[in-house]
């Protein structure tokens, strides 16, 4: 096959040609924004699951529906900006907010413009933020993230009100956010949810967020619809592989269908990986056969190894190699913490900062008290593999 036409997209957040599995959390997504631009309550969208689910695809497509429906957008992700959160939120809004400056804008709209430019966030060491028009003074900043950012978005929220619309933030990788950060998003969305105005939080991040959520404001449970991210089902996983081929003119022979399906578990990136390297050995020119898919599929391993894996494996110290090889041997997990120490031959105790390190790397999470799961799947696996290769 041309690889040039391949309809598959394997790339960390890269939207693919079709997004399948997923109706659900995009309808509600939509009925939210629809419902709080016409003045009536709505809650914001907790996304949690595993890497590979689609959780920044899907967030990428929720950013594009309030997109259209002219909603003022915030999308950020968290560990890909240095600085405060406000600062990288006001980088964030600056772009959509230059564009509403404009001369005959209405009163409200300009005094959220002067709130964001009180702020005195620097584009650079010698400017702030300016738009080119000429704006009250706003009451200088508290220095209290929550009160700052609530004077914010409610100042925003108005404005937008006015057209009809309203402001969406979208947080990638939201576990990360300190607990400042977090205490302060919550704020914000009950401070709006009170006063009607429309403001909605989209967050996404590993299964411990709503935990991670709750710790920060203990009304946050309340705040948002939770939705666990997972694997496709297989009708939803077929979706996914022959709807893009079928655009290309290229039919899928029910057994590669099959073998590819197996392997991929349902993992969306895992399914576009495995897609793209069947695509580029398939002969052709309008089939993709079960020989194919066997040849595809071990390469697509093989660059998940190289690549998903291994740019994990490699991050991870001597001592905390050795905790991931002790979960390993649950397969997925979750494992006790107190059966991997015992595996190790230590304590529960001298084993904390490995497992507090292996968790702030992002490699495996806490589901719950005494437990610990890797956040990739299929990490076992290649642990597995790679024990077997050096043994």
């Amino acid at each position: 096959m041309d690889a040039a036409r391949s309809p598959y997209s394997p790339g960390a957040g890269a939207p693919p040609l079709v997004i399948s599995g997923r109706d659900a959390e995009l309808a509600a997504w939509r009925t939210a924004l629809q419902r709080m631009a016409a003045g009536r309550p709505g809650r914001g969208l907790v996304l949690h699951g595993l890497r590979g689910v689609g959780k920044t695809v899907l967030l990428g497509a929720m950013r594009d529906e309030a997109a259209r429906q002219q909603w003022l957008v915030a999308s950020m992700e968290v560990g890909a900006f240095s600085g405060g959160f406000l600062a990288h939120l006001s980088e964030a809004l600056y772009p959509s907010l230059r564009r509403l400056a404009r001369p005959g804008i209405g009163k409200r709209l300009k005094r959220a413009l002067a709130t964001f430019a009180a702020l005195n966030v620097k584009v650079d060491a010698t400017g702030a933020w300016t738009f080119g028009l000429d704006l009250e003074p706003a009451a200088p900043p508290t220095g209290t993230l929550e009160l700052d950012l609530i004077t914010l978005i409610s100042d925003l929220a108005e404005a937008m009100q006015e057209q009809g619309a309203g402001v969406a933030v979208l947080v990638d990788e939201m576990q990360d956010l300190d607990s400042e950060a977090l205490a302060a998003l919550c704020a914000v969305a009950h401070h709006c949810a009170q006063r009607g105005l429309p403001f909605l939080l989209c967050g996404a991040g590993l299964p411990s967020l709503p935990r991670v959520l709750s710790e920060a404001k203990t009304y946050a449970e309340r705040l948002f619809e939770y939705r666990s991210i997972g694997p496709l089902s297989p009708e939803d996983a077929t979706r996914a592989l022959v709807e893009p081929a079928t655009i290309e003119g290229v039919r899928w022979e029910p057994a590669a269908l099959d073998w590819v399906l197996k392997a991929a578990g349902g993992y969306p990136f895992f399914l576009q990986e495995m897609g793209q390297m069947i695509w580029q050995v398939a002969q052709g020119p309008d089939m993709i056969t079960l020989a194919d898919a066997r040849e595809g599929v071990a390469e697509g391993r093989r660059q998940l190894d190289v690549g998903f894996f291994l740019s994990r494996w490699e991050r991870a110290t001597t001592s905390e190699r050795g905790y991931l090889e002790a979960m390993a041997r649950d397969g997925d997990g979750p494992s006790h913490s107190k059966d991997v120490a015992e595996r190790l031959g230590r304590s529960l105790s001298s084993v904390g900062p490995t497992r507090a390190g292996l968790i702030g790397k992002g490699l495996i999470f806490a589901p719950e008290h005494g437990r610990v799961a890797f956040t990739v799947p299929g990490m076992a696996d290649f642990i597995t593999r790679r024990q077997e290769v050096w043994e």
